[in-house]
């Protein structure tokens, strides 16, 4: 295992391996390496198209994939639970986040295969959510770690995924079963447009350690992380509570700018950068590790697979009142 400063630790495979059969021979250490480090970078293997990449998630991950949900903007479903990265403007970086960690049940491990680097950035960042939760001024974590968070989000039909992408049904009723089973409260807007609200933990204890972890999208699905001539258009055409996606106190109270521009500075302090190399692949500790994706030019195609099942509110280190 390589370990450079800066950079996520990397696992070098002799060129000539089959992908498939390396993934199968070693799927027990590169899991152990991912619980010891937190994420892998494997180089190497020579990952080629998505059959292959659906074969190694599968040897993998003897526990298989698990379809995405609640997605707040589009991905393109391959095979086998493998998709694309998620649709999202190249000239505009992912911030820092933990995939899902708005939705009741969030995979608790991540697959990426890039079968195509891009020419310039690109590169899928990562950072210790243990570190992060260290270096967050204590008040602030206090009053996230008694109340959670909560995400709204306004499914107008125009920007990000709609109500059917995103709870994979179509008809209201559906919609609605969807949301009382995963404790997320709706209420449709005369134009037919849905808006939700679902309050979550924003301090988690690692589902193996037990230790403390930053565990939300506080920051990236913030008002405040959207460019600022896109966040007036949003405002100007939906109206403040109409935004596609924002982030509040669980106590349903504003998150300043002062904020959320303070948790991406703990972010960037933290963050990890490995450039990707055309058929890398990683394996992301969802709950120990953020990751985020960095503006990019040329073509660029990473295929991400989602397992190990969590609920939310089983890793959750206060009770919070009306939480379930």
């Amino acid at each position: 295992m390589k370990r450079e400063a800066g950079r996520a630790p990397m696992l070098a495979v002799e060129v000539g391996h089959d992908p498939v059969r390396w993934a199968e021979e070693n799927r027990e250490a590169l899991r152990a390496a991912v619980d010891e480090n937190g994420a892998v970078l494997v180089r190497g293997l020579g990952l080629s198209d998505p059959v292959q990449v659906a074969e190694v998630y599968q040897r993998l991950v003897p526990g298989g994939l698990i379809p995405d949900r609640e997605a707040f903007a589009t991905r393109q479903p391959y095979l086998d639970g493998v998709y694309s990265s998620l649709t999202w403007p190249a000239n505009q970086p992912m911030c820092m986040h933990h995939e899902l960690s708005y939705a009741l049940e969030f995979p608790g491990l991540m697959l990426f295969a890039c079968l195509q680097a891009p020419s310039v950035g690109g590169v899928t960042g990562i950072a210790d959510a243990r570190s992060v939760l260290d270096a967050i001024p204590a008040d602030i974590v206090r009053r996230f770690e008694s109340e959670g968070w909560l995400l709204a989000r306004s499914y107008n039909g125009d920007i990000g995924a709609t109500y059917e992408e995103a709870f994979g049904v179509a008809d209201r009723a559906a919609v609605e079963s969807y949301c009382r089973a995963h404790a997320i409260e709706f209420e449709w807007q005369p134009d037919g447009e849905l808006r939700t609200r679902q309050r979550r933990p924003a301090v988690v204890r690692h589902p193996v350690t037990g230790e403390r972890c930053w565990f939300n999208q506080v920051a990236f699905l913030s008002e405040w992380t959207i460019a600022p001539e896109v966040r007036e258009y949003l405002v100007d055409v939906y109206g403040s509570d109409g935004l596609p996606f924002n982030t509040r106190f669980g106590n349903g109270e504003p998150i300043g700018e002062d904020i959320i521009a303070l948790l991406n500075e703990v972010y960037e302090a933290h963050t990890l950068r490995t450039p990707w190399e055309t058929g890398d692949l990683m394996l992301v500790d969802n709950v120990r590790m953020a990751h985020s994706r960095e503006a990019y030019e040329g073509p660029r195609e990473i295929l991400v697979g989602m397992a190990e099942p969590r609920n939310a509110f089983d890793l959750t280190t206060h009770t919070q009142d009306g939480a379930r």
